[in-house]
Parts: structure tokens; sequence; C-alpha cells
């Protein structure tokens, strides 16, 4: 995430999630945002102040009536770009619905104009009370954001309806998109594809490469966090995509054509980041082959041509970005394609490059466009490769 210099306001609430809130800071620091922190007199019960203020580096408000700063709670909340709260708590959500301004952050609320992005955590049978779906109707009427709950263990044990406040990494990636969208990107329908593609052998043994998924993933995420409305179609991989993008898994190069080929009409900018199976056995065992001495000869046959398979799909107008992963003249090899595919911009690398290819977290790429232009990326973290392809993708609508 790239938040450098934008101004945030957390607000903090009385509940057990507060020590999530922690390593929220944490998170919102390390993009290089500026965070205050706001805590009501029951989050105080939980977390010291002193913690958010070694965490965020700034001086923590807990109070309407310390001295010197009584229009803060109006300074403070013009000032945010944007204020998030976690956890937004069952109590907060009611008095902030109610217009009620009794404390340093509801009344910041009451005077708030800018965007809110709440982060509801509390017991499930609250979350799920109609008063409770009351309010957070009313303000999402009026504009309020929200994330989660999320389903998982509460303090009170283990349940499977929602009530978990979201994880600090995807409130963070939410706010990021609130702060961050609006450029050429917001509202486009954005398809990205990622990870291998398996083709059996038998029920056991699959044919596959080394592709982690990790470049494809981080794709998504920037593309979601510019305001896209992402799906990412996804091979095998032990990467996972937040709730915020429409994530559907896949297993072959078959499929996960057919998958694309659904998609196809009313996409935006497509993004070819996974790594298929060129190959695929001609006959799939129904049983496992049993291991025998000696060696075993394979018949093989090629798998689909996605990008040829599905050309005719393509909607007017659609930016096409593909990847070729080489060895050895690499970027001839990438302009070959990116010409044979008919692609707008292809992402090169060496495979053999240190610090680059498969199961890495790290990249170094040259971008091709259509017109004969270059754009080099030195070695960097996959995230940040996926934010110069979109600089690039973006300059390109």
């Amino acid at each position: 995430m790239r938040l450098a210099g934008r101004r945030l306001l957390l607000g903090v609430s009385g509940g057990i999630a507060c020590y999530k809130s922690c390593i929220l800071v944490r998170r919102l620091r390390e993009a290089g945002a500026l965070v205050d922190v706001v805590m009501t007199r029951g989050a105080t019960r939980f977390v010291r102040p002193v913690t958010f203020e070694a965490l965020s580096g700034r001086p923590v408000r807990t109070s309407l009536w310390t001295r010197g700063e009584a229009l803060d709670h109006v300074r403070l909340a013009e000032e945010a770009e944007l204020i998030v709260l976690a956890p937004a708590t069952a109590d907060l959500l009611a008095r902030a619905a109610l217009g009620l301004a009794d404390d340093l952050l509801t009344s910041m609320l009451l005077a708030r104009s800018g965007p809110v992005l709440a982060a509801p955590a509390m017991n499930d049978r609250m979350f799920a009370a109609a008063p409770t779906r009351s309010h957070i109707a009313s303000l999402a009427a009026r504009g309020w954001h929200f994330v989660g709950p999320a389903i998982g263990p509460l303090a009170e044990g283990e349940s499977d309806t929602p009530g978990r406040m979201s994880e600090p990494e995807e409130i963070a990636e939410h706010a990021a998109r609130l702060l961050l969208s609006g450029g050429p990107l917001q509202g486009s329908r954005v398809v990205v594809t990622a990870g291998p593609t398996r083709e059996a052998i038998d029920p056991v043994r699959v044919i596959t490469n080394r592709s982690s998924g990790k470049m494809g993933y981080r794709l998504a995420e920037a593309a979601w966090r510019r305001g896209a409305l992402v799906t990412l179609i996804s091979g095998p991989s032990s990467e996972t995509a937040h709730s915020g993008i429409n994530t559907i898994r896949v297993e072959s190069t078959a499929e996960l054509r057919d998958r694309l080929a659904e998609r196809l009409p009313e996409t935006d900018v497509l993004i070819m980041a996974a790594a298929p199976a060129d190959y695929a056995p001609a006959n799939r065992a129904t049983e496992k082959t049993p291991r025998q001495s000696g060696n075993l000869t394979l018949a093989l046959v090629s798998t689909p041509d996605i990008l040829s398979d599905t050309k005719s799909l393509r909607k007017a107008g659609m930016l096409t970005v593909g990847f070729a992963l080489e060895t050895g003249d690499a970027l001839a090899k990438g302009r070959a394609k990116l010409e044979r595919k008919d692609l707008d911009l292809i992402v090169v690398n060496d495979a053999l490059q240190p610090g680059a290819g498969f199961e890495v977290d790290t990249n170094i790429v040259s971008i091709l466009h259509k017109d004969s232009r270059q754009t080099n990326v030195s070695l960097a973290s996959k995230a940040q490769i996926a934010e110069a392809i979109l600089d690039v993708v973006e300059a390109e609508l």
C-alpha cells in the first residue's frame, strides 16, 4: 500500500478486539500513513493509551475535557482524510446512528463530513439483533463504509455466524481503497489470472509447474485498492485474497479457459499472470498407477492456448496484459509473444535472474508496449512490481 503522507484517524471503542487495532496502526504506519488515535473510555480498559502512542508516534486522545483541546473534536474530524473505527462495537454504532455526542469519538463522528470506515466487532447474536442491523443500515445510508464482521472464534468461544472483527490487514486494505481509488481504474472490471494449473496423470499424480500465484494475487490486490471491481481466477495456490476480491478457484488449464471465457464479454482490463501447464497426459488413469521398475512413458498433448481460444470473446477496447517468464533472450521472446497473442502489454522476466521467477517474493520485469516502448522495473517486492505494472496500465487507459 502506498499511503505516504495520507492522514487517518483511528477510533477505538471498548471491545476485546482492541488488541487487533494495535496491529492495524502498525500496518498503516508501515504503508506511510499518519495515524491519530482516539479512544473511548471503554477502550482504555482493554489497551492502555501509551501503547497506541508508541505505535503511532502521536498523542492519543481520550477525552472531550482536556485543557487546550476544546475544539479537537471538530478539527481532527475534518483534518483526517479517513476515519477508521476498529473495533466498532454495538454501543458505538448505536450512539453514532442516533447522533449522540457524549464523548470525544462520537462528537467527532457527528462533526464529520468525510468518509468513515467501520469494522464491527461484537458477539454474533448482538450483531444479528434487529437494533444493530437497523443502526448499520442507517449509517450505510449516510455514506459510511463497512468491512466485516468475519466468522470465527469470539471471546466466548467458537461461532459460525458473523461477529468477529476483520483482520487488521483486511481493514487496512479497505482503508487504502477508500484513499487511493478515483483514478483511471475506478469502477473498471478487472480480471486477473494467477497461479499454476494441474493436469492429472491419475487421481494422485499431476503435471504442474512451480508458480506460487504471488504475482497475480498482488496484482489483484493493487487493482482493487485503486477502485476496480476485481475478479481473480486462481489455480492451486497457498495465497489468499481478502473478501473484497471475487476469487474463483480452478484446477486445470481447460477450466481456467472456461471460467475466463464467461467473464471476458464484460471485462475492461485482463491481466494474465497465471502460468498454465502447457501439456496434459493424453489419457488420465481412473486409478492410481502403481509404481513399477524401469521407466514410465507418458504421452502428452498440448493444453488449450487460452489467449488464442478466447480472443474472439474479448470486449471491444479491452486492455490485455500478458506475462512471459523466459530463459535466454527473454525480451525477444516476450516481444514475439506480444505480437502473436495480440496483447497491449506484456510483462517479461527471466527465470534465471536472481530474485526473479517462481516461488520468491521479489521480481525483476520489463513491460513491453505494443508501440515498441519498454518500461523496466528493477528488483523489488512483487507488491511493488504490481503497483508499477498498474501505473503503466492506468497510463494506457
